[in-house]
């Protein structure tokens, strides 16, 4: 059975269990945190390196968390925080400029990617994801693969559980017209 936040807490917090919560944590969370960033970056290989960029802010600051939303919730705020950082700079490393040339991208890295097994509709349903706005992404990957709840995810965004609510609406419509068109 895998050890409970509050535990995992409590080791890190001391300097003789640090390492040992810290490795508890990472059992623990290791595939929230690959598939939340890899959903939002698409890459494998991106992806494994974003985590352990999250990983590393993880054992710099996990001293500094203070519980007022859940663990895996914290977590992921890091996640995606890191996440839309790196498409930012990948955007500017691509001298991609707007939305268009950043989706044209997208769509020949899913044609090309090796890790991604499925179907054409799974194919589809990645690209439709990918050409979401940032945002709109993590907030439709959170709810849709997730289920997080929209009180969660304004702990990660800030902002209004009707604003988030909004914004799952809107992604799940645009992604509902991406793949009515095959």
């Amino acid at each position: 059975m895998p050890a409970t936040d509050q535990e995992i807490i409590e080791l890190f917090g001391q300097d003789k269990t640090k390492e040992k919560g810290f490795n508890l944590l990472v059992e623990k969370y290791k595939q929230d945190i690959y598939f939340n960033i890899r959903r939002l970056v698409f890459s494998h290989e991106d992806a494994n390196d974003i985590s352990q960029n999250v990983l590393i802010k993880i054992w710099k600051h996990l001293d500094q968390y203070r519980g007022e939303a859940g663990l895996k919730t914290w977590i992921i705020k890091i996640c995606v925080n890191e996440s839309l950082t790196f498409l930012e700079r990948k955007k500017k490393m691509l001298n991609i400029i707007d939305e268009e040339g950043y989706n044209d991208y997208v769509t020949k890295t899913v044609a090309e990617d090796r890790f991604l097994s499925g179907d054409k509709i799974q194919h589809l349903l990645q690209e439709a994801i990918q050409r979401l706005p940032e945002k709109q992404r993590a907030v439709f990957t959170l709810r849709y693969y997730e289920e997080m709840p929209y009180e969660e995810m304004a702990k990660i965004f800030g902002g209004s559980e009707g604003g988030l609510k909004a914004s799952y609406h809107f992604a799940v419509k645009k992604v509902e017209e991406f793949l009515l068109q095959y």
